[in-house]
């Protein structure tokens, strides 16, 4: 099963980056407040992250903070559409469905 992991980051303020594992790039997402499940988690899409982030924690380069792993583990695809995304979560602090509502993209 493919591994997700979500980072609690720092900088430039605290919000968690929540990471799916995607073939040999990680998909990535800002998450402004906690995740949750039984809801749907606000999430900004951000650029794809390297594998290394699933195991990584401690400071980033370019005076960028620090992350730390706030939960883990594996995950399964339920939902991939424009807006909404949802995966069941298996992991240390999350089990269940997790959605994220993504704002739709500016084509300006």
């Amino acid at each position: 099963m493919p591994r997700y992991a979500i980072l609690e980051h720092d900088w430039p303020k605290r919000h968690w980056d929540f990471l799916l594992e995607a073939g040999n790039v990680l998909r990535a997402w800002r998450l402004q407040d906690e995740p949750q499940t039984n809801r749907p988690n606000r999430a900004e899409a951000n650029f794809d992250h390297r594998l290394l982030y699933l195991e990584y924690e401690g400071p980033l380069s370019g005076g960028r903070g620090r992350v730390s792993r706030w939960d883990a583990g594996t995950y399964e695809w339920l939902t991939d559409d424009a807006g909404c995304i949802a995966v069941e979560l298996t992991g240390g602090r999350i089990v269940g469905r997790f959605e994220l509502q993504t704002a739709p993209e500016s084509h300006e």
